[in-house]
C-alpha cells in the first residue's frame, strides 16, 4: 500500500511539475520598441517620462505592472479621464507592455518638498495616524517611495505635489480602476484632511 501511495504521489507530482514547466511565459515589454511608441506620450509626460508640468504625472521609473493596469483601465473606461482614455484606446496589450517597459527603465528626477510640509508629511508617510486609522504610506510604497512592482503599488517618490493632490481627490470621488488596491486607497483618501493631503503630497515630491 505504501509503495502504491508513494508511486501515486510521485506520478501526481511529476504531472504537476510537467504542467508548470509547460505553462506559457508571461508576456514582457520591449523597451526599445516602447521608446518609439511612446513618442506621443512625451508631449505631456516628457520624452524620458520626467514631466515638466505638474499637471501630468512623472512616469520615469514607474513600475510597468502598475502602469499597464492603469492603461487598461483607461481603455476599458473603468478609470475616467477624457485625454488618457483617448490615448489608450488604440493601444494593443503589447503596445502597453512596450511603452511601460520603456518608461520603467528611465531615471526619475527628484523633486523638491516644501520646507513647511516636511515634518507633518514625513510623520504621516512613515507613521500614519492611528487615531484616524490611516496606515503609514511606506508600508505599501516603501520607505523611499519606490513602491512594490509585484503588488502593483506605484512608485511615488519625486512625483509632482499638485498631481498627487489631484489623484487623492479622485480616489475620494471613486474615480479609479476598481482594483482592490484602488479601493483601499479610496478608503484611506476619505480619512485624510486637506491639510494632511497637502503635507503628504509635498513630502512625496522631495522623497527619493
Amino acid at each position: 500500500m505504501k509503495r502504491v501511495t508513494f508511486a501515486l504521489c510521485a506520478l501526481l507530482s511529476g504531472s504537476a511539475f510537467a504542467s508548470e514547466a509547460a505553462a506559457p511565459a508571461a508576456p514582457v515589454g520591449d523597451a526599445k520598441a516602447g521608446q518609439t511608441k511612446a513618442a506621443a506620450c512625451g508631449a505631456c509626460h516628457g520624452p524620458d517620462g520626467n514631466s515638466p508640468s505638474d499637471a501630468f504625472p512623472k512616469l520615469a521609473g514607474q513600475h510597468a505592472s502598475y502602469a499597464v493596469e492603469q492603461l487598461k483601465a483607461f481603455k476599458d473606461g473603468k478609470r475616467k479621464d477624457p485625454m488618457m482614455s483617448g490615448q489608450a484606446a488604440p493601444l494593443s496589450d503589447q503596445d502597453m507592455l512596450d511603452v511601460t517597459a520603456f518608461f520603467s527603465t528611465q531615471t526619475p528626477q527628484p523633486g523638491m518638498a516644501a520646507k513647511e510640509s516636511v515634518e507633518a508629511g514625513q510623520k504621516l508617510y512613515r507613521g500614519g495616524n492611528m487615531e484616524k486609522k490611516i496606515p503609514a504610506c511606506m508600508a505599501c510604497h516603501a520607505p523611499n517611495g519606490a513602491g512594490n512592482a509585484a503588488a502593483k503599488y506605484p512608485r511615488l517618490s519625486g512625483q509632482h505635489a499638485a498631481y498627487t493632490t489631484k489623484q487623492i481627490a479622485r480616489y475620494k470621488e471613486g474615480n479609479h480602476n476598481g482594483s482592490a488596491n484602488a479601493k483601499m486607497m479610496q478608503d484611506i483618501a476619505n480619512r485624510l484632511s486637506p491639510e494632511e493631503i497637502k503635507a503628504l503630497s509635498e513630502y512625496i515630491a522631495g522623497l527619493y
